[in-house]
């Protein structure tokens, strides 16, 4: 009981100390448990092979669940998206377009280098996705979790990417997979007429990464995968306090070396958090087989502290740099002003063929968010 008390009252010091979660390399006080693995999901995605009918089905989409008490309980926000995410699931279980899994863009917790975080409020939630709702869940690694260190092999990655790999040990593709880089928390999967590929946007610079995500793209079968989805934690544009005028590091690479790729290969959505609000940006281009869209969709609202909006990205330079194919982006969702003009929400997003919706969920005081003029939009453009 006194270990207990004296831990919990060493980290709330600091947190009210430093108005911080505390970031440095944990004591042994609160890294005496390792970090469990979140239970195998009841309904494990097929095969790829065994999946190829399918062209109707539904998955959710969130981001950003890290809590003020990580370490200390449950997070409570985030079960909030859990518990709804978890209704939905069963509400849609026999119909045309079923959840079949979960996407989350990253930052899961405060500190993923404290054991106890991952523990005590993290993994007891996302094992009510995998249970009682029966789904797979996917997390891209978010700066929170294994730290905004640049490169791979940095030191101050090496605990927080050990706890990521042992608390989704049963979920991510294992090392040896072809759709699994070895040793990187990056990996890939393919769902019926769809293609899923998640990068660690904290190194965005790799270039081993890069090429292994390029890699991904020039072999698929496109005559399969009509859409692919990318996710990440960082985004290419937002108008909160990691966007605005300010450009990151990891926004600057994404902007200059992913976005040219996922053109290059039409991807149709790329889904990323970071600042905790719901963000909705539209790029459009043109190529040699015509005028394509891609879809820029920002849901940080899983939980974390709200933000709000800080300033309009300067999108000058990258319409000018991208020219040569008459790109274009408009924001056809804006955050608001103010925390409370947001929500805590996640992105259910439909599949029928080539066609894809979104509609957002709002929760708790936000139940009814409209960040358009409702909460749904249509992600294909009319002929």
């Amino acid at each position: 009981m006194r270990h207990s008390l004296l831990v919990s009252t060493l980290f709330c010091l600091t947190t009210l100390a430093t108005g911080q979660t505390p970031q440095t390399t944990p004591s042994p006080l609160l890294d005496d448990v390792p970090v469990r693995a979140i239970k195998a999901p009841r309904n494990p995605l097929p095969a790829e092979a065994a999946s190829v009918g399918v062209t109707k089905f539904s998955f959710i989409v969130y981001g950003d669940t890290r809590g003020r008490r990580d370490g200390l309980e449950l997070q409570y926000e985030h079960s909030l998206t859990v518990n709804s995410a978890v209704q939905a699931i069963k509400r849609l279980e026999k119909s045309e377009h079923p959840i079949r899994f979960v996407l989350q863009t990253g930052d899961g917790v405060a500190n993923g280098r404290i054991n106890r975080q991952w523990n005590v409020s993290y993994i007891d939630l996302i094992n009510r996705l995998t249970q009682d709702g029966g789904v797979p869940y996917f997390l891209a690694p978010g700066n929170h979790d294994i730290t905004g260190a640049p490169k791979h092999d940095d030191p101050q990655r090496q605990i927080g990417l050990k706890n990521y790999f042992a608390a989704n040990a049963e979920l991510i593709p294992p090392n040896g997979s072809p759709r699994r880089m070895t040793d990187y928390p990056v990996f890939s999967f393919g769902y019926g007429n769809s293609f899923f590929i998640a990068f660690d946007s904290n190194i965005a610079g790799d270039e081993k990464q890069f090429e292994w995500i390029k890699s991904q793209l020039e072999g698929l079968d496109r005559n399969r995968f009509r859409n692919v989805f990318v996710y990440s934690h960082h985004p290419a544009f937002s108008s909160g306090p990691h966007g605005g005028a300010r450009v990151e590091p990891a926004s600057a690479v994404i902007r200059q070396k992913y976005m040219p790729l996922f053109r290059k290969h039409h991807v149709k959505v790329f889904f990323n958090g970071h600042d905790h609000f719901f963000e909705h940006w539209v790029e459009r281009y043109e190529d040699a087989s015509g005028k394509h869209r891609l879809d820029h969709v920002l849901t940080g609202g899983g939980g974390a502290p709200l933000y709000a909006y800080a300033g309009d990205p300067d999108i000058r330079p990258y319409i000018r740099d991208n020219a040569d194919q008459k790109v274009s982006l408009d924001r056809i969702a804006k955050p608001g002003y103010e925390p409370g003009m947001n929500a805590y929400h996640y992105v259910l997003v439909t599949v029928d063929g080539e066609k894809i919706k979104l509609e957002v969920v709002g929760l708790d005081w936000g139940r009814d968010f409209q960040p358009y003029k409702s909460n749904k939009a249509s992600l294909t453009d009319p002929n």
